[in-house]
Order: structure tokens, then sequence, then C-alpha cells
């Protein structure tokens, strides 16, 4: 058996998409080699790093063709449709000749898939393991596109966790054109599916998150926990002709980015899970944005590394409603925060109130007037200037708060590709889900 890995064949401005280029490859190997295509993966890797396109997505194909076959016609296809007249555009291609069904994939190859999707790779890591494996590879440009081809070869036995995405394409003249879907057909079929299929529509925001904005093949995608349960969503919308459609395995919706850590040990371009406690009162700044700052929680070890006192948190303005959330948090609300740390500054995807605030300090009322009462001095406490009472320290107010414990999250339109929803459920607290 022979796994195909592929990444980076589209343009921000040109289009294309690596999904297209894989689905092109696998029609190939079934028509032209008579090769069946078990599966087609589509691993969506670190979202923080600064080469990517929109959602940072390799591909693998898992196919009984003989490698060298399956190597010549899928490097056909990637210099056929990889926009590499975008100098961005640095294709990848790698072929390996054992799929996990025959034997293990190497460890040091799943090591490399986790860390594609969790850390930052260089090409020369790519090349040394490519040489070191023996697996065939072609590039164009500088090849950065091998770092994805080789996280995907891996991906099946490094990840856990699988979704489906079921995605149907435009008719190619029709590329580049506004795209003719029916809106209350999207939303219909949304409602019917869910919560089986997830993320097809944002109702806050009247959108059909399912159907992209980008020049590309795709008319729109479908997203789930059953195969069957997107084909149906799919099938049930009114659009354009549908030229072909794919069923993708994927990581996306799972949190696969996420790695444990503390505020005062996070880095730039990595995307975290941290307790902390709110620091600050959130501040909406200049655009809209909403910025709050977390500190660690007092029974946090240190573990012996350098300790950053804060850590700024923003829900930006694409996160919407999500930002209302935000504001309601007050300080001393203890909380688990998720997101990508850039710029020494973690973006909101979703966080969970732990511990509310639940009461403040105030200056006390008379009891007789009903008046606030003044400082009485320094240690002093507190008298009415008209009664003459006296209070020997501020009072305890309950506060009303509009949170309640457990899960918040950015809405559908604001979502990552590889954010877990919370209607997909195995959150640790009770969830909000956003729709």
């Amino acid at each position: 058996m022979t796994v195909v890995g592929i990444d980076d064949t589209d343009s921000r401005e040109r289009g294309m998409c690596t999904t297209y280029v894989a689905t092109q490859v696998a029609q190939r190997l079934r028509t032209a080699e008579s090769a069946t295509v078990s599966s087609v993966l589509l691993v969506r890797l670190n979202p923080a790093v600064e080469y990517k396109t929109r959602g940072n997505a390799a591909l693998a194909i898992h196919t009984d063709c003989d490698p060298g076959r399956a190597f010549a016609l899928a490097r056909d296809r990637l210099e056929t449709l990889a926009e590499t007249g975008d100098e961005r555009t640095n294709p990848g291609l790698v072929v390996a000749d054992a799929t996990p069904e025959d034997a293990p994939v190497p460890d040091d190859v799943c090591r490399f898939s986790q860390a594609a999707i969790r850390d930052h790779l260089e090409i020369a890591d790519a090349v040394d393991l490519l040489e070191r494996r023996g697996y065939r590879s072609w590039h164009a440009g500088d090849g950065r596109g091998r770092i994805g081809a080789l996280a995907a070869i891996g991906a099946w036995s490094a990840l856990e966790e699988w979704t489906y995405e079921y995605i149907s394409y435009r008719e190619p003249d029709r590329w580049g054109t506004p795209r003719e879907v029916d809106h209350e057909s999207v939303f219909a079929a949304a409602d019917a599916g869910y919560p089986a299929v997830w993320d097809t529509v944002d109702r806050g925001e009247d959108e059909a998150v399912c159907v992209p904005h980008t020049p590309g093949p795709i008319l729109h995608g479908i997203r789930g926990d059953d195969p069957d349960a997107v084909r149906s969503v799919a099938a049930d919308i009114e659009s354009e002709p549908v030229a072909e459609s794919r069923l993708f395995v994927t990581n996306q919706g799972t949190d696969a980015h996420l790695q444990r850590g503390s505020i005062g040990t996070v880095e730039d371009g990595r995307a975290y899970r941290l307790e902390g406690r709110v620091a600050s009162e959130p501040e909406t700044r200049r655009g809209g944005h909403v910025f709050v700052d977390l500190e660690s929680p007092t029974d946090a070890a240190d573990d012996g590394a350098p300790a950053r006192e804060r850590l700024p948190c923003a829900a930006f303005e694409p996160t919407k409603r999500f930002r209302d959330r935000v504001r309601a948090l007050r300080v001393g609300d203890r909380v688990t925060a998720c997101g990508e740390v850039s710029r020494g500054t973690l973006k909101l995807e979703k966080f969970a109130v732990r511990d509310l605030v639940s009461s403040e300090r105030v200056t006390p009322t008379c009891t007789d007037c009903g008046r606030t009462m003044e400082s009485a001095g320094r240690d002093q406490g507190y008298r009415c200037r008209d009664c003459g009472t006296q209070a020997a320290e501020k009072a305890t107010r309950r506060l009303e708060r509009d949170l309640e414990p457990g899960w918040y999250e950015v809405p559908p339109c604001a979502r990552r590709h590889i954010a877990k929803p919370l209607v997909r459920g195995g959150f640790d607290a009770p969830t909000h889900p956003e729709r």
C-alpha cells in the first residue's frame, strides 16, 4: 500500500485548493491506474505559522497503487495544477510505500506530524527525515510544501480523533465568479443536520459559513461527526451545478493544535490551553477589539521557569458576540483560556469559567438614612456625615453576573478549522455552544 502526501498548491490571490488537487490525484489513480483509494485525509497543521494560506491544510491519499506509478501521476497533477506563479506557493509531494494498515508509521514520522500541528518546523527538518526514510519526494520553489506533505504521511498514526468534511467543487469555468448558492436552503439543511453536522452556518450573523469567498474551486464544504450526515446536508443545498465531490477524513474540529502550558512559559506561534485568573478589567479598544489580562493562578507551580507576570488576551472584532462574553469577566475570575499566542498576546478561541467572583467590597451605607458613608480617616473605618453612624470596614455586596460556569466559544463565522466546537461534546464542564 502507498500514501501520497501533498501540500502548498494554492494561492491567496490566484485561488486553487490543495483538497481539489488531492481529489484530482485520487481520481487519476482510480481511472488511469485502476487503483483503489481507501481514504483521503485532510490534515490541518499549526494555524499560527506565517507561511500558511487560510486553512494550512495538507492532504494524504491512501491507495494500493504502486508507489512509483503513484509518484509519477501525482507529480504530473501538481505540476499542472499548483499555482506556482505565486512566489509564496511552494508545493511539495511525498510518497511512502507503506500505510498504517500494513505496518506502523515510524515513530520519527509520527513525531514530525505532531510537531507540524503544534509547533514550527524548517524545510531542513523535512529534508533530513525524507533522506533518512528514503521516501520519494518532489517540490517546486523552495519546497516548503514538503513539510506538510510529510506531516500528512504520518497523520493517521499520529492522531487519534477524526471528523469528516464533504466538499463539493464548482465547474472550472465558474471559478473566480460569484457562487450561486441558495441561502435559505443552506440554513434549512444545517438545521436538519445539527448537531451531528456543525459550523455549516452562523445563525447570529446570518452567514453561510460553509460557502467560501475565495476564488478557488470549492462550492461548499460540510463538516461533521458522521459521513452520511455530511453527505445528506450537502445534497439538500440548492446551488449551481456541482462538478464533483469528495469525502475527507480530517482532524478539523478536534483542538489537535492545543498544547498544555503555563502563562509564564508560552511562546509565539503556538496554541495553548492555559489556567489563569483574570487580572484586569476587560477593555474595548479601537476597532472593537476586547483585551483582558490573565495571571497565573496562585496555586500554579513555577517549575523553575521564568515567570511572566501577566498574559494579555484578546477577543478581536471578527469574533463578534464572543466579545460580550469576555467583557463580562471580572478581576479574580478563574478561567481556562485556549488560543494562539501571537506577539505576546493570546488570541482567544474559547474559554471556560471555573470560578466566578460573586461579591465585591464597597463603601457601606448608613443603616438610618441609607446614604453612602464617608471615610472617617486612615484606619478609622467609615461614618455617616448626617447621622453619625459608623462602620468599621467596607461592606460586602453580592454581584449579579452575566456568565455561568462552563465553556464559551467564538461563533462559527470566526472559528478556526481545527478548533473544536462545543457542540461536539467531551468537555470538562457545562458548555454554551454558539450556532
